[in-house]
């Protein structure tokens, strides 16, 4: 599967911004997924996941009541709804497919940058 994170940008503290990450195929629907970020100088991390119903999610404490994580397996797309955003946010920002324990293919992901 085939991913591409979309929808990055800039903006304030406390705005919102919604990314996108459409998948090739249509066997999208049958995976786990999860969204990651990576700040200049730290590890990537895990910041949110879903099921391949979209019945389980989990969240990263710090994001928690600020993201929404959601996925359309009709349309082979995932979203992450981002409100109140702070700059400790600012990262690059990549979808990926979940394996087992493990994730991926790494795409280019998508920056966010939130200004204070």
């Amino acid at each position: 599967v085939q991913l591409q994170a979309f929808g990055g940008g800039l903006v304030q503290a406390g705005g919102s911004l919604r990314l996108s990450c459409a998948a090739s195929e249509r066997t999208f629907s049958t995976y786990g997924m999860g969204w990651f970020r990576q700040a200049p100088g730290n590890e990537r991390e895990l910041v949110a996941r879903i099921s391949w119903s979209g019945g389980n999610i989990w969240y990263l404490d710090s994001v928690k009541g600020r993201f929404t994580i959601s996925r359309d397996n009709a349309k082979n797309i995932m979203f992450l709804q981002m409100d109140n955003l702070k700059p400790e946010d600012t990262a690059v920002y990549y979808c990926a497919v979940r394996s087992g324990t493990s994730y991926g293919p790494w795409g280019p992901g998508t920056l966010v940058t939130v200004s204070s």
